[in-house]
């Protein structure tokens, strides 16, 4: 079985965003992230752990201007935290191993896929095609992620 841990090397190599977002607490501005619109099948993975997140198949375009998600691939690898900054009460959502700031996760999802939004952070992701998936450790997840047309 794989071992997630927080990786001083990983982070060493964090763009000045990446950084900014993980390890800081801060969010990409909206519309901007590398992952909002991509469809393309695979999984998406924690920058500084490399543990599995969020799968293609539950992402979703929900308009709000980041990577949107009806659930975590792996729920014992997302956190979630009560989150009084900016006077408002939110849930952050962070990585379980890795410790890194994801975003937040909200109750407006879509109704018929549990109604929970995972607004997500490119910058804390690393996306997995579904071509590569095995040969970097993540077949396990094959069976989550939809077939390429």
């Amino acid at each position: 079985m794989t071992t997630y841990t927080r990786d001083p090397e990983a982070i060493a190599r964090l763009t000045p965003e990446q950084y900014r977002v993980t390890q800081q607490d801060a969010t990409e501005r909206p519309g901007t992230g590398e992952y909002l619109n991509n469809k393309e099948p695979g999984i998406y993975v924690d920058v500084v752990s490399g543990e599995p997140l969020f799968a293609s198949s539950d992402k979703y375009e929900s308009g709000c201007g980041w990577p949107s998600f009806v659930k975590p691939i792996e729920p014992a690898h997302v956190i979630e935290k009560r989150d009084l900054s900016l006077g408002m009460i939110r849930t952050e959502v962070r990585s379980a191993h890795g410790d890194s700031h994801l975003g937040h996760v909200f109750p407006d999802g879509p109704r018929d896929r549990g109604g929970l939004r995972y607004c997500i952070n490119s910058a804390s992701l690393r996306f997995v095609h579904r071509d590569d998936m095995e040969a970097e450790g993540y077949g396990a997840y094959l069976d989550q992620v939809e077939d390429v047309a």
